[in-house]
């Protein structure tokens, strides 16, 4: 895939949330999973070895990150961490908190659901989110300024 061509290079590809230097967090507008956020890095590489080491600890770091907030601010059944890439091969980590009621648990997202959509839990998560995205902010600034020094 070409640089200009890739939607992550002409596009945030979602809700920016935090922008850092290396990479950013955004959330992702995916139907039915409200809490589903991408740590992207920012330069187009297609694959996680395409970084150095400390590019790869520094994303993984990131990743870590965006999962210990969600699980503190929403308290998740579980977390679900994917490098896919195969429909976007620019590397971007999913980090989505999923909850025992979504209409596709314990599958993956991706999967065929196994039961309706609870659009009252749906909303009820989706109405937090605004306060998720500032403490993401917030624990990735500081996070940020720690790896800066």
């Amino acid at each position: 895939m070409l640089v200009g061509q890739c939607p992550l290079c002409v596009d945030e590809g979602g809700l920016s949330v935090w922008q850092g230097r290396h990479l950013r967090v955004i959330r992702a507008r995916e139907e039915g999973f409200p809490a589903f956020y991408r740590v992207v890095w920012n330069t187009h590489v297609a694959e996680f070895s395409d970084l150095d080491e400390a590019g790869r600890l520094h994303c993984m770091q990131a990743v870590v990150l965006v999962e210990q907030v969600l699980r503190e601010q929403l308290a998740p059944t579980k977390i679900n961490l994917a490098a896919l890439g195969n429909m976007v091969a620019h590397l971007h980590w999913h980090v989505i908190a999923r909850f025992d009621w979504d209409s596709h648990f314990p599958g993956a997202v991706w999967a065929a659901p196994q039961r309706e959509r609870d659009a009252q839990r749906e909303a009820a998560v989706a109405a937090r989110l605004a306060e998720v995205d500032a403490a993401l902010a917030q624990a990735l600034q500081a996070w940020q300024v720690y790896t800066d020094r």
